[in-house]
């Protein structure tokens, strides 16, 4: 499985032919609503030509579900599996389309792809945020604070978990963050949600194990 990061908390997913996107944020938008979050890193457009098998979304922010985003990705003639949560699906049928928009609330499984996609808890400030967990051994956390209750949801013998370090908007600060990810056990930690919006290092993460991903990209796990 290819993992490649598009910067803030998205990732584009590649197994052999089937392509997914997390979470993309390719746009400026949140700009338009907060100068100070005017993007730092241009968009790289080659993303917006991508023809995507599946669409996953966490939670219903615009840096996670950004409609001038994914107005490339879904359309009336396009057939996307979306997954989505309650906040999300509600936004996110508008679209139309021949598109399977499906409700992925905690503890919801979809198979697809050869893939299996798991639903689990995630602590924000969304009303539905989710994390995924893709066939037991890929932890993507969303957006969320370190909420013990998440351990309940996660399986063993995890081979990675991307999760947030930038500590504010309810995410975890690089702290709790290297805490949460040695309680996962996961052999790799790639932090995210950095560097887009602040002066985030992410070398001031502590975390033995971490990757440090590059925007646009691969992430070798």
């Amino acid at each position: 499985m290819k993992f490649t990061w598009l910067g803030q908390a998205g990732l584009l997913i590649e197994e052999k032919s089937y392509k997914i996107l997390v979470d993309p944020y390719l746009s400026n938008s949140v700009a338009k609503i907060n100068p100070k979050n005017d993007r730092r890193i241009p968009v790289d457009e080659r993303f917006l030509q991508i023809k995507p098998d599946m669409l996953v979304f966490t939670h219903n922010h615009l840096d996670h579900y950004d409609p001038e985003t994914v107005q490339h990705y879904l359309g009336e003639d396009t057939a996307v599996t979306v997954l989505a949560p309650r906040s999300v699906w509600e936004e996110v049928r508008k679209h139309g389309g021949n598109n399977n928009y499906v409700l992925f609330n905690r503890h919801t499984r979809w198979t697809e792809g050869g893939i299996t996609f798991t639903a689990v808890l995630a602590a924000h400030s969304d009303t539905t945020p989710i994390g995924v967990i893709l066939n037991r051994e890929y932890y993507i956390t969303g957006d969320t604070l370190y909420n013990e209750d998440i351990f309940e949801d996660l399986p063993e013998g995890l081979k990675a978990v991307f999760l947030p370090i930038n500590g504010v908007g309810n995410n975890m600060n690089m702290t709790d963050a290297a805490d949460f990810a040695k309680r996962t056990g996961a052999e790799k930690v790639v932090p995210l949600h950095w560097g887009l919006f602040d002066d985030l290092d992410p070398a001031d993460f502590i975390c033995e194990n971490k990757v440090i991903p590059t925007i646009y990209k691969e992430i070798v796990l």
